[in-house]
């Protein structure tokens, strides 16, 4: 029987080193990445290996760079992987708001993975215990073409026990509707054919930048696509509401008092998150619930809307946020101001998990978003766990250790982007990096 060569590719430890040993005794020896997608979504598995046969798996969050977390490698070879927080603290300041941070959470998910492994213990008690044995799923769903069709989607939705929801809702259906929209001509540089669809689309200019204004024919556009939409699943079921489009704050609030009489849940990023100011504007002058916070990095970049109370429900995604530990930390500090959390997510079954945990062990949590619904092979990237991943619209909290599942290899491999085939090969070009990371002198 010949012997596994540890450098070949989508060799694993475990394939290959006699898995016994001490927590205290565990090193990390290699970072290793795969990069999935399908329609326009990318994501990016890490593995980060140990000199104890254990792996531990993490996501950089959607379409961010693998760059993002393989620049880190460097700054963990050789540590103790249970050391969650000292490596955290290490590598935090390599993160950054949007999608920068994509590569710092992923380690932090694939540490706790690893952790709660070393110690048999899931990562949710690693994070303080639970809350609860569910969590409870809110599943989007994009923009359709009318508020019947849109309501026929989510009673779908409802059918499979979801008892959340999510709407697309803005701007982007009036474009091409007569009297709908108005706009200053020629607000993208360069574009000789001024479309207003292009300025929307590729989001060249903020929100506050842009002076696209709604109609009062648009808001009541928007106002019949919501009551369609509420006369088919009726006004029981909480739908939330986002991608309303780069209009300004005077049109949120124009718009958001429009909507009052459909009780959604919440709006969501009504204008980029950076500017509390406008957050408090909106939120002192609607009764419906608003909602921000998916590409906010680490507590202090939450701490300013908490703090002008200018949210109703805080909404970080755990890929970008900083990791379990540091979102149920956002959490903790939302409770203190009375202010809730959802959990947004866009991503596979690995960065879903780690959510999981972190929203079992977060006492003001509400509820976690899902993207996938339509694609059946989004249950069948992990096993090791009850299938289908989400039961009648709630996902049960592992008992395993660590993130308490097993990646399904065969899965992974069919949906290996073209351009990106390797299956965590090799990476020994970020084993070296020399630099003086010190943020003082």
């Amino acid at each position: 029987m010949s012997t596994p060569n540890p450098n070949q590719a989508g060799a694993r430890p475990e394939d290959h080193v006699r898995t016994a040993g001490r927590p205290s005794e565990l090193k990390i020896t290699d970072m290793r990445t795969a990069t999935v997608g399908w329609d326009h979504w990318r994501f990016t598995i890490i593995r980060i290996d140990t000199n104890q046969g254990i792996s531990g798996y993490g996501e950089v969050r959607d379409l961010a760079s693998k760059t993002y977390a393989l620049m880190l490698k460097s700054r963990l070879l050789g540590e103790n992987p249970c050391n969650v927080d000292k490596l955290f603290r290490k590598i935090k300041q390599f993160g950054h708001h949007g999608r920068q941070g994509g590569g710092v959470c992923a380690v932090e998910m694939a540490l706790m993975d690893l952790a709660g492994k070393a110690y048999g213990v899931p990562a949710y008690v690693l994070a303080g215990g639970k809350f609860r044995d569910r969590i409870r799923m809110y599943c989007d769903t994009p923009n359709e073409p009318t508020g019947e069709a849109m309501g026929k989607k989510l009673a779908e939705r409802m059918e499979r026990g979801f008892t959340m929801l999510k709407m697309d809702l803005g701007v982007q259906p009036l474009i091409g509707i007569k009297g709908a929209l108005s706009w200053p001509q020629g607000m993208l540089p360069g574009d000789p054919t001024d479309k207003l669809d292009q300025m929307l689309s590729i989001h060249q200019l903020m929100h506050p930048f842009t002076h696209v204004r709604l109609t009062p024919k648009g808001i009541n556009l928007i106002c019949e696509y919501v009551e369609q939409v509420r006369a088919v699943v009726g006004d029981e079921v909480p739908i939330a509401a986002d991608h309303f489009g780069h209009i300004g704050v005077d049109d949120c609030i124009r718009l958001g008092q429009a909507l009052e009489p459909y009780n959604l849940a919440w709006l969501e990023d009504l204008v980029p998150w950076q500017f509390t100011d406008k957050w408090v504007q909106i939120e002192r002058a609607l009764n419906t619930p608003v909602c921000t916070g998916e590409d906010i990095y680490l507590r202090e970049g939450f701490k300013p809307l908490l703090e002008a109370r200018a949210v109703n429900v805080i909404h970080p995604d755990l890929a970008t946020s900083g990791g379990i530990v540091e979102t149920k930390k956002i959490g903790d500090m939302a409770q203190e101001y009375g202010i809730s959390m959802a959990l947004h997510m866009a991503g596979t079954p690995i960065s879903t998990m780690a959510s999981v945990h972190c929203a079992a062990a977060t006492e003001n949590f509400i509820a976690l978003e899902h993207h996938f619904n339509e694609k059946p092979f989004w249950n069948d990237m992990i096993d090791g766990i009850p299938k289908p991943i989400i039961q009648r619209g709630f996902i049960p909290v592992p008992e395993g250790p660590g993130l308490g599942f097993d990646l399904n290899e065969d899965v992974i491999r069919e949906h290996l982007l073209p351009d990106d085939q390797g299956f965590f090969e090799p990476t020994p070009q970020w084993d070296v990096e020399r630099s003086w990371d010190r943020l003082w002198s």
